[in-house]
């Protein structure tokens, strides 16, 4: 998977700036200059690891001499005990990256944990799970690496790369015609080829849709399972579909059962649980 290394780089500078401050007192004060080492990435829970690929960038901005074994990649499934790599060199420098390293490949690996055990859910029904823009601010890029890695779709990835028409948009353009005509002059106007959605709350707003051109995906929100099968029929294939409101693992089989390509999940990414990992120094013999 190719990282998107300008955005990355630029937030491990910034988190590292963060932490560090003006030196690493502890270490600097305890341990000698130059002394190298050993540590390894050991795995406490059970799940699907992610961010080995951040991690290694990670090191190699703290200490390009830093080396790096790698055991298990990006989505490979883990169990307590499991060693995820292990890196060789500066201890300080080890020590400066260690905080951050974990802080990211545990909510990452939770992310994509979470995400992966949906995916299985949905096995067989030919409906996909999409993330949201329902994340950290100053984390979205890896949080939604954190989805791909664990299998799932990622939606648009910010407010510039889809016209994604809401309910208070619908509101203040006074309708669901207007508002979709309204996207379709701006986007001509300003020479725009990007995707059209919009969300509908009710069958008379789907139908309003349904009769308009111009829009690619129906974002169907809040809808019981009734209303949505009915909705997915009434629709039949003309637009892409996607349910969204109150999804969870436990309903999520549901609402892909209704016939729908694509589910929505916010708890992707804003309540997960982080996988349980350390950085253990290995002792030389």
């Amino acid at each position: 998977m190719d990282l998107d290394t300008v955005a990355l780089h630029e937030f491990i500078r910034q988190a590292l700036s963060e932490d560090v401050g003006n030196g690493d007192h502890t270490s600097l004060s305890t341990i000698p200059a130059g002394q190298q080492g050993r540590a390894k990435l050991l795995v406490k829970d059970t799940g699907v690891i992610a961010g080995v690929s951040v991690a290694l960038e990670i090191f190699k901005i703290v200490d390009p001499a830093l080396v790096i074994e790698i055991l298990i990649e990006d989505g490979g499934s883990v169990h307590p005990g499991d060693i995820a790599f292990y890196v060789n060199g500066s201890v300080h420098a080890i020590l400066v990256a260690e905080r951050l390293v974990l802080n990211t490949m545990q909510r990452m690996s939770g992310i994509a944990t979470t995400t992966n055990n949906v995916v299985k859910l949905l096995e067989g029904t030919g409906t996909k799970v999409l993330d949201t823009r329902k994340t950290t601010p100053g984390l979205r890029y890896l949080e939604k690496l954190a989805v791909k890695i664990g299998g799932g779709v990622n939606h648009r990835f910010g407010l510039y790369d889809m016209v994604l028409i809401k309910d208070n948009h619908v509101d203040y353009a006074g309708g669901t015609a207007k508002a979709i005509e309204a996207a379709k002059a701006y986007l001509k106007a300003n020479n725009l080829d990007i995707p059209v959605e919009i969300e509908v709350r009710n069958t008379a707003e789907l139908n309003e849709v349904i009769n308009s051109s111009g829009v690619d995906r129906i974002l169907l929100d809040n809808f019981t399972f009734e209303n949505l099968k009915e909705a997915v029929a009434l629709i039949n294939k003309r637009f892409i579909t996607e349910a969204s409101g109150g999804i969870t693992e436990e309903n999520v089989l549901e609402y892909a059962q209704c016939g729908v390509d694509y589910v929505s999940m916010g708890a992707l990414t804003h309540s997960v649980k982080s996988l349980d990992m350390s950085l253990k120094a290995v002792k030389s013999n």
